[in-house]
């Protein structure tokens, strides 16, 4: 399908498949990387895989609190391939996976890891329920700016490894097309990068369990508004 097909598509919700067959209230969280491959390390040695699971666990309660069915796909241990994490969302309203940020090696280099700070989120506009993605990534963003968040936006910087197209700058969410958790899942997705963690002023926060739950908290009301009601 061809860019400018796709846009009409969607604008007129021919590309917006109804979520019928869906579990309307059912989330499937991820837990980025694994513990053999942990991602991004901290300046002061947090890994991002432990900060991920950490947040995805107070993201598990907060939906469950807010009434919702989850699927916590690391619950038994992190799969080993990414098309395994999207298995369970085929029925689900929405799947969400969880990171921490890093930054280009050569902005490391040159010092510059204080200048990065905030949240990005990623949607993928070449899948089916993209307006359904987008809506709640917009729902989850208005609740992190509410609790004093901010978006980070430097991964729309135009270089190699990052040039990712902001389709909010405001809310700080990109378009994501080839990442693959976002590609193979069946139902409405996005992924949260909840903070930078090479920041080294930011990566005690990122780190405290007190910030994960309130952060996680912000981003299950926004999942809860953006969900189909209840039968």
């Amino acid at each position: 399908m061809s860019k400018a097909i796709l846009a009409v598509a969607v604008a007129i919700g021919l590309y917006n498949l109804p979520l019928a067959s869906c579990g309307a209230r059912q989330v499937v969280v991820d837990t980025g990387h694994t513990a053999e491959s942990p991602g991004a390390i901290g300046p002061n040695g947090h890994r991002e895989f432990d900060l991920n699971r950490q947040f995805t666990v107070a993201l598990s309660k907060a939906l469950k609190a807010q009434g919702l069915d989850v699927i916590d796909v690391a619950a038994q241990g992190s799969p080993a391939s990414l098309q395994a994490r999207t298995k369970a969302s085929g029925k689900a309203a929405l799947f969400v996976s969880i990171h921490h940020d890093s930054m280009q090696q050569a902005w490391l280099d040159a010092g510059r890891s204080r200048e990065f700070s905030g949240y990005a989120l990623f949607v993928s506009a070449s899948k089916p329920y993209y307006a359904r993605s987008l809506e709640c990534a917009k729902s989850i963003s208005r609740k992190l700016l509410a609790m004093g968040e901010h978006p980070s936006l430097y991964h729309a910087t135009p270089i190699t490894g990052e040039n990712r197209p902001l389709l909010d700058r405001q809310l700080g969410i990109h378009r994501f097309d080839d990442l693959v958790v976002l590609k193979t899942a069946e139902s409405p997705a996005l992924l949260i990068e909840i903070g930078v963690l090479a920041n080294p002023d930011q990566e005690a926060r990122l780190a405290s369990p007190q910030f994960a739950t309130q952060a996680a908290n912000a981003i299950a009301s926004g999942i809860f508004q953006c969900l189909p009601a209840a039968p």
